[in-house]
């Protein structure tokens, strides 16, 4: 056995601590990312806030020798984030630029006209006040609408209410009982109900005495409840003496009505996403800017940093804080810079898009971005995760712009999101009473071209969120009942 020295090359990937936390931040959405700045400002002494910069961070400047198209594109990016950083922060886009597709210098600020979301409690408080009452039922009448859930129902039996009210009060259950029936008056229909056996009844006796099939469905509802559930048509017939065609207009008439009525007035769970990037029409192009209301205002205490070099160096905690200080400062500059080449790549892909809509939108996958700007795939993948931009048509995820490749009829490539505005189209224009099947949309499709699998078309109305064509229809009769029921107040 012989001793011996042997030279040996190896590539291996090594994730440094620095490589993590950089692929960390940039797959963080911007509410995730702004935590982690505050986060990294509590616990780090030297990064403290920057109060005299301006609200975004400047821009990067463009190559000595860009072309000229880029330093247009430059130019027309500084516009947009000076006028945000004028009016305090990004500055929404106008509803009319969004119609027209285009935005303009002067749109107004939607946000001006939004009204104020009403919660299920507070509207029905404003309707009992129509109703003259004493102070005493006025407030015990409160204390019920205080107990309806979000769906419309009352979470709460009359006893424990009772039982909350203070005993010099002298509340019995039996006037809360008499109150709720005047809450249950209130509208939706079926509010303040206490099963759901309840809730129908109350939508039934709401609807007209002379619709077709409402007698016999108070029946079934109110005396053969656990029958209907349990789909014993045939028994029903023979307790309710009614012929198949009287059960069926019943039937019909009970699936018509709203098993969570307070949905139609519940709370606004509208969720508000800051967008990274604001895109706007800008000297004849479209052009991308980061969001100066995203981005942070970081920087290092100097103070602090030449006291540490001074007396502590560079191995002690002190040094390896700064140190990590200065990391997240490049990496939160590197989060930037992607996302802003990222979004300069879409927009210039999808400019189609921004002018013509969702039909005019081109195919786009995320390996096409990543060859141009050259970067890994795995790093667009992370850029486009909660990403959001901001355009005049709306705010959209960055990964909305990307959408597989379908080949048309006369050679022709077409991009899913365009297939779903056509078909979109198509649902919007169908008769309501008789809805398009899928089959019926598959054949509307190929006539224009575009030929697709029936089970393609079911996806893509799924994702359109599209009720199937047969709930689509029992969703017509329910409105045409409301119609009815709101020609006809007086049916009492």
């Amino acid at each position: 056995m012989s001793l011996g020295l042997e030279l040996r090359l190896r590539h291996h990937l090594a994730i440094t601590p620095q490589l993590q936390q950089a692929l960390r931040l940039l797959q963080l959405s911007s509410p995730e990312f702004a935590q982690e700045v505050e986060q990294a400002l509590a616990t780090n002494p030297f990064l403290e806030e920057d109060d005299d910069s301006p609200r975004h961070g400047t821009p990067p400047a463009p190559p000595a020798e860009a072309p000229p198209h880029e330093d247009a594109a430059a130019a027309a990016r500084a516009d947009v984030e000076a006028d945000a950083t004028a009016d305090g922060g990004w500055q929404a886009i106008g509803t009319d630029g969004a119609r027209s597709g285009m935005a303009s210098d002067k749109d107004d600020d939607w946000t001006e006209w939004s009204p104020a979301p009403v919660s299920l409690h507070e509207n029905l408080r404003q309707q009992l006040m129509l109703s003259p009452m004493s102070d005493r039922d006025r407030a015990l009448a409160y204390l019920l609408i205080d107990e309806i859930g979000d769906t419309g129902y009352l979470e709460t039996s009359l006893e424990e209410l009772a039982a909350q009210v203070a005993p010099e009060d002298q509340v019995e259950p039996e006037e809360l009982a008499a109150l709720l029936k005047l809450v249950q008056q209130l509208d939706p229909p079926g509010i303040a109900a206490r099963s759901l056996q309840e809730c129908l009844l109350l939508q039934l006796a709401a609807v007209p005495q002379d619709h077709p099939g409402r007698a016999v469905a108070l029946q079934l509802v109110g005396e053969h409840f656990e029958l209907l559930a349990r789909r014993e048509f045939t028994h029903l017939q023979q307790l309710t003496g009614c012929n198949e065609a009287a059960l069926h207009t019943a039937r019909a008439l009970i699936r018509c009505l709203d098993p969570k009525p307070g949905l139609l007035l519940g709370p606004d769970d509208t969720r508000y996403v800051v967008p990274d990037v604001l895109v706007s029409h800008v000297r004849g192009r479209w052009v991308a800017a980061l969001n100066p209301a995203a981005q942070p205002r970081v920087r290092i205490n100097r103070t602090y940093a030449e006291i540490a070099a001074c007396r502590h160096g560079g191995e002690s905690s002190f040094g390896r804080q700064l140190q990590e200080a200065r990391w997240l400062l490049r990496h939160v500059e590197q989060r930037f810079t992607t996302i802003q080449r990222v979004a300069d790549a879409i927009v210039a892909r999808q400019s189609a898009f921004f002018e013509y809509g969702e039909a005019a939108m081109r195919p786009l996958v995320l390996k096409d971005i990543a060859d141009e700007l050259g970067l890994h795939e795995s790093t667009v993948c992370r850029v486009t995760n909660d990403k959001y931009m901001a355009t005049p048509r709306g705010l959209f995820e960055f990964k909305y712009f990307f959408s597989r490749q379908l080949v048309m009829d006369d050679g022709g490539a077409c991009s899913g999101t365009a297939i779903r505005a056509v078909l979109k189209a198509l649902i919007a224009a169908e008769d309501p009473k008789d809805p398009l099947s899928d089959a019926q949309l598959t054949r509307l499709l190929a006539e224009q071209g575009l030929r697709l699998a029936r089970r393609t078309v079911t996806k893509y109305r799924g994702l359109m969120h599209v009720p199937s064509v047969e709930l689509r229809r029992v969703a017509a009769r329910r409105l045409q009942v409301r119609v009815a029921s709101a020609e006809q107040p007086d049916f009492a």
